[in-house]
């Protein structure tokens, strides 16, 4: 009888084993931070903060330039589409090439309605700024109160 306790040893370790791991992975989603990023495929990077009456969405977007760059978008959806383009100087030879070029196309999907009309964007120092305003129908309305 003794015996057999001792054999569901590894089964409890293997257990505790994948409560740890499970642990691991739920903070790492509270977190956003992980020990290996498996959001590393994602680019632009991106940023998005409710300035009351409107969005700001910034997006870093190095090596990009103006020209390459394209911002659409419809309803509550955001999309930035573009090139950046590395090539080396003329003249030179290259020995070794870590940045590649790449196209890229991501979409953003806005928490509310917004107003896409009135949208303004400023691409500064390879960060792109786009201000778009809440729809009418999402702002907060004051409420009058009447006394009896």
């Amino acid at each position: 009888m003794l015996t057999q306790w001792f054999d569901a040893t590894p089964t409890f370790a293997l257990l505790d084993d994948v409560r740890r791991r499970m642990d691991q992975a739920f903070n790492e989603l509270e977190t956003g931070t992980t020990w290996t990023d498996h959001r590393s495929n994602i680019w632009p990077r991106a940023n998005l903060f409710d300035k009351g009456e409107n969005y700001v969405l910034q997006a870093e977007l190095p090596g990009v330039t103006r020209e390459d760059l394209e911002i659409s978008g419809c309803q509550d959806c955001l999309t930035l589409t573009g090139e950046r383009k590395v090539t080396a100087p003329e003249g030179y030879a290259v020995h070794r090439q870590e940045r590649a070029g790449l196209r890229f196309s991501r979409s953003i999907r806005f928490p509310g309605k917004v107003d896409l009309d009135h949208a303004q964007a400023d691409f500064k120092n390879g960060v792109l700024t786009v201000t778009v305003p809440k729809a009418p129908e999402v702002k907060p309305r004051m409420i009058a109160i009447q006394a009896n």
